[in-house]
């Protein structure tokens, strides 16, 4: 049997009153994500808005990058 719509919804680069609506609008019929431009000085406000999950980009595409090559010649 295949299961018809949405588990989660991904609300991207809203602020925290946006998200809040959104959360408010969703009224818990799926889980709702908040992504894009988010800090570490506007995670707190964000949780607050109620969304069930918040992803950090920053965690991954502002890291520094480190090129490690490993040759091997077999005679």
């Amino acid at each position: 049997m295949i299961k018809e719509g949405a588990d989660v919804v991904l609300l991207d680069n809203m602020s925290p009153t946006q998200l809040k609506d959104a959360v408010t609008r969703v009224k818990g019929r799926m889980l709702t994500e908040a992504s894009g431009g988010v800090t570490l000085s506007s995670v707190a406000a964000i949780a607050e808005s109620g969304v069930d999950m918040i992803s950090v980009g920053a965690l991954t595409h502002s890291a520094k990058v480190l090129d490690l090559g490993l040759d091997i010649a077999i005679d």
